[in-house]
């Protein structure tokens, strides 16, 4: 279990660097309400970017697949917790699923922006 809560932190702040070279300033990290949790909250001009990591060895199914409806949900509503709770005005907010898969030369981002609605 360790080695996984390891393998997830290491994905996160794989993708938070990503992000930050895209642009973005990175506002929560591992982010946690009620109602769920956020892995990757983010800010780019007119966006509030709220990303979903996971982080694998092996890329054993597509990366469309990996957040249930379920999850979905959940960082919807997290998501909305965080807005008002930081009385965010004027941004549009958006859903993204990152995935890290570990090979032997180093790691690989696969990327989804808008991969779902609120």
């Amino acid at each position: 279990m360790q080695e996984t809560k390891i393998l997830g932190n290491t994905g996160e702040s794989i993708v938070a660097e990503f992000l930050k070279k895209k642009g973005f300033k990175l506002l929560a990290q591992n982010y946690c309400a009620r109602c769920g949790e956020v892995d990757l909250i983010a800010q780019k001009d007119e966006y509030v970017v709220f990303v979903e990591v996971k982080t694998r060895k092996t890329n054993y199914f597509p990366t469309s697949t990996v957040v249930t409806y379920s999850k979905q949900r959940k960082i919807v509503n997290t998501a909305q917790w965080f807005v008002l709770k930081h009385q965010i005005r004027d941004k549009v907010l958006r859903f993204d699923i990152a995935t890290v898969i570990y090979a032997d030369s180093g790691y690989e981002i696969e990327y989804i922006e808008n991969a779902f609605t609120g």
